[in-house]
């Protein structure tokens, strides 16, 4: 399926990549991406286009790459982005300052439109040399939480110049990530593997649940949660296994999947497809995992017993293993797993996905569109 992949080359080091959300009542693939960079001298927010939607070969494949409609400078290295809205861009950067750029369509053009500087700092605002990267950021529009460097959590409405609400000691350690459980819960990860649920409507600063990888306190860098079932979160760390919880029941992981060999960057459930999840790694891979299939044809390596933990070696991973994203759950007792990227090299630092579409993002300064993911 290599063939279906268009790469760019855009002499920047890509430190994420996101689709533009499609409208709701939208039938069409998505067309428009955004990538922000780190590491370069000079670091930019880009808008691209997916390319020449007519330019199709013989056998029906997609042909014409990715566009570059605009960009902008960007200071310090993007950490996280996500669209707000269908025009503004939230980045959070390694400086510690957290801006929403404006995309305008009608002339191509972005702006920053908003911005808080040192949302997250060290020691004080203002020392010169005070900002702490802002790790992570997630969006629901009007509302945008921040993590950082800092252990600090910000509440942020946009069009609002200052923190509807600051947790400023959530965490001794750095956070690392955070996603949305509901509209007022929100669920963060950080350098010492544990899970922390807020919920915002609580004055308290405390976390009203703690969830922990048990024994060697691995760094969680990314999480994600299941579209339909928001008691199902997945994460990924520094040892590159998947862990998928269950934050309704005790407060380890229900399973440990065990495949990349580095750090892993992103995980992503399909937002509409969520049997199929995705993960990337600094090791140069990206996983696509499907719960989906029957593929009671092929080896498999099934469950023995209860609820226990399932641990997968590389050289058992294959093509395929059994499990799913809740161990306990029958119905979802097998799972196939491709290497979407078998020769690449250099770190995948970032993926999204969208419909048939995958778009992603590399330390080979590259980004990656693929648009028949399910082909």
């Amino acid at each position: 399926a290599m063939e279906d992949v268009c790469a760019k080359f855009v002499s920047q080091k890509i430190s994420k990549t996101r689709w533009r959300p499609l409208p709701a009542d939208a039938l069409q693939p998505p067309d428009l991406f955004a990538t922000g960079s780190w590491d370069n001298e000079d670091n930019r927010i880009s808008i691209w286009s997916v390319g020449d939607l007519g330019n199709v070969g013989l056998s029906g494949e997609y042909q014409g790459e990715p566009q570059l409609l605009c960009d902008i400078r960007h200071n310090g290295d993007v950490m996280d982005m996500q669209f707000l809205d269908q025009e503004r861009i939230v980045v959070a950067s390694s400086t510690g300052t957290v801006t929403v750029f404006r995309h305008h369509q009608n002339n191509q053009t972005l702006s920053a439109n908003q911005r808080w500087e040192k949302a997250h700092y060290h020691v004080d605002q203002d020392t010169s040399c005070g900002g702490a990267a802002c790790t992570g950021v997630i969006c629901n529009n009007p509302e945008i939480v921040t993590v950082g460097e800092d252990g600090r959590i910000n509440l942020f409405r946009a069009d609002q110049k200052d923190a509807v609400r600051t947790i400023d000691n959530a965490d001794s350690s750095t956070l690392h990530a955070v996603t949305f459980l509901r509209t007022t819960e929100i669920l963060t990860v950080n350098s010492i593997g544990q899970l922390k649920i807020w919920d915002l409507r609580q004055q308290r600063n405390e976390p009203s649940q703690i969830f922990s990888l048990t024994g060697d306190r691995v760094p969680l860098h990314c999480v994600d949660r299941h579209p339909n079932q928001q008691h199902i979160v997945a994460t990924g760390g520094q040892d590159g296994m998947l862990s998928i919880w269950d934050i309704r029941q005790g407060t380890m992981p229900v399973s440990l999947l065990n495949a990349h060999e580095a750090e892993m960057w992103e995980v992503h459930f399909h937002p509409s497809n969520p049997d199929h999840l995705f993960t990337c790694s600094e090791d140069g891979s990206l996983w696509h995992w499907d719960t989906s299939t029957d593929i009671s044809e092929k080896p498999s390596f099934l469950h023995q017993g209860g609820r226990s933990t399932t641990y997968f070696s590389h050289n058992t991973i294959n093509q395929s293993v059994v499990s799913a994203w809740l161990s306990n759950d029958p119905t979802k007792d097998r799972m196939e797993i491709t290497n979407l990227i078998p020769n690449q090299t250099l770190s995948v630092n970032s993926l999204d996905i969208l419909g048939p579409c995958l778009v992603y993002g590399t330390d080979a300064e590259a980004i990656y569109v693929n648009r028949q993911l399910f082909a």
